[in-house]
């Protein structure tokens, strides 16, 4: 029978113990966090891109772009993102209608029709897995060594942000505009890759010289706000 005891990290009940700091997070109507999902979803041309925390019996999905907003929270042992929690790197299902992952209960996955998933580990200073960075799409899809490096890149900026926040709301005053260009750089890439994208789209070809203009620019695009978010970060960071 499928359950915990498959998914279960050898040191759970110290991450456990480092989750709970982050678990405020989860709640926070925060449109900084909002954007960054979006950003990775639209990134990878997804509907689906979520922020998740695998707590001891359930995943919080609260900080998510696609979800419907009922299902911010499910059995951990149903869902694909307390296996990926457990890799180094990224974990990929390319092809979840065929090749389903057996070390969850599939229920899940079928009810939602997902096709494909690709998350990233998040993890503390000390290395305890907190959670994942995911992206789910309802078809199957490949998903590129290229693809998979941007999504790490894009988890470590969550990851420092999540760090940054957790710092800032410990703080008796802080300051908001400093977190707001935060916010509005990740806002304005987020239009200008919607930009790029739909302006591949549009093209007849899907491969053609235009279109993989369109989808190398949408590239640089994300290289560079995780350049300039990192070295944001390390500004606002004491």
């Amino acid at each position: 029978m499928l359950g915990l005891s498959n998914i279960l990290p050898l040191n759970e009940s110290q991450r456990l113990q480092a989750l709970r700091p982050y678990q405020l997070l989860n709640t926070m109507q925060d449109e900084t966090f909002t954007e960054l999902v979006r950003l990775a979803a639209k990134l990878f041309n997804v509907p689906i891109g979520i922020i998740a925390f695998v707590e001891e019996e359930t995943v919080r999905f609260g900080l998510n772009y696609g979800l419907d907003p009922a299902l911010d929270r499910v059995n951990r042992w149903e869902t694909l993102c307390s296996v990926a929690m457990l890799e180094e790197g990224v974990s990929v299902y390319s092809d979840l209608h065929n090749r389903p992952c057996d070390l969850i209960n599939p229920g899940l996955v079928r009810d939602m029709k997902l096709g494909f998933y690709a998350g990233t580990t998040l993890r503390t200073k000390d290395g305890f897995p907190l959670g994942v960075l995911c992206v789910i799409d309802y078809r199957a899809r490949l998903f590129t060594p290229q693809e998979g490096d941007l999504l790490e890149q894009l988890g470590a900026v969550v990851m420092r942000l999540l760090d940054l926040r957790m710092h800032l709301l410990q703080q008796p005053t802080w300051n908001q505009q400093l977190w707001a260009s935060v916010y509005e750089r990740i806002e304005s890439s987020v239009q200008r890759i919607e930009t790029l994208a739909a302006l591949a789209s549009w093209e007849e070809q899907e491969h053609s010289e235009a279109a993989d203009s369109y989808r190398e620019s949408t590239r640089d695009e994300i290289a560079r706000v995780i350049a300039v978010l990192m070295e944001q970060i390390t500004l606002l960071t004491p």
